[in-house]
């Protein structure tokens, strides 16, 4: 039989990160030391650790066609991530994030760029067959249209016996008032504590592998640690 799978709803972004030795000042013409495409957001990050820990996952979320596009799925198929229930909208493109990262202080920069792509839609969600799942992860962003979505997985837990029933986590970043409605439906509210896709990830698989709580958070910071050492997600595990 066929492992469930754990389902990341979220955001998906082209990061062009530009490594420098320190800071540019403004009005100044630099060279970087090193520049990168790399995938990124949140829901996505967290596939791609599931991923490396070995868990059977999926990724739902929002592209539109384009190069940008064409890179992170096929980024995303380099990690066996499902992407069957990717939505590909007829209006915006790809979110880019514009990094700059300082060798010398160690800080990172981020310029985003939203383009107008819409989210996915509980309409959308109406589509995803959650008996695939044994964990769903949201990462709050249009709560609305996610609360529909958190009302369909209790509707179908309420039909199913214990040990089927689907898990759910919560990701509030951003402290804005309306993704506030969305912290009654998980069954955890994972905050971003260090490199906070990471944790999210470690934490998601280890309490789905059936540890405790503290035993899944101390897994998350390990694992979250690990990675702030690191270009990347390839080596964390």
């Amino acid at each position: 039989m066929e492992e469930k799978q754990i389902l990341c709803v979220g955001l998906v972004v082209l990061d062009i990160i530009s490594v420098m030795d320190k800071y540019p000042e403004e009005d100044t013409d630099s060279r970087c030391l090193s520049q990168r495409w790399q995938r990124g957001g949140n829901a996505s990050n967290s596939c791609t650790v599931l991923s490396l820990l070995g868990a059977p996952c999926a990724f739902m979320g929002s592209l539109a066609p384009g190069h940008a596009a064409d890179f992170v799925l096929d980024d995303l198929r380099r990690y066996s991530v499902d992407l069957r229930y990717t939505v590909f909208q007829t209006t915006g493109s790809v979110p880019i994030s514009t990094v700059i990262s300082s060798e010398a202080s160690g800080s990172r920069t981020i310029i985003h760029a939203y383009r107008n792509l819409p989210d996915v839609s509980a309409k959308d969600f109406e589509k995803v067959d959650l008996t695939r799942f044994k964990w769903i992860h949201i990462e709050g962003r249009n709560a609305s249209e996610q609360v529909k979505m958190l009302q369909r997985i209790e509707q179908h837990n309420a039909r199913q016996p214990p040990e089927q029933k689907i898990q759910v986590s919560v990701e509030v970043e951003k402290p804005r008032e309306e993704l506030y409605q969305l912290l009654g439906y998980g069954d955890v509210v994972v905050d971003t504590l260090g490199a906070g896709d990471t944790f999210n990830a470690s934490v998601i698989f280890s309490l789905s592998q059936g540890k405790s709580m503290q035993e899944a958070l101390s897994f998350g910071c390990q694992v979250a640690g690990k990675k702030c050492g690191l270009q990347g997600f390839d080596g964390i595990v």
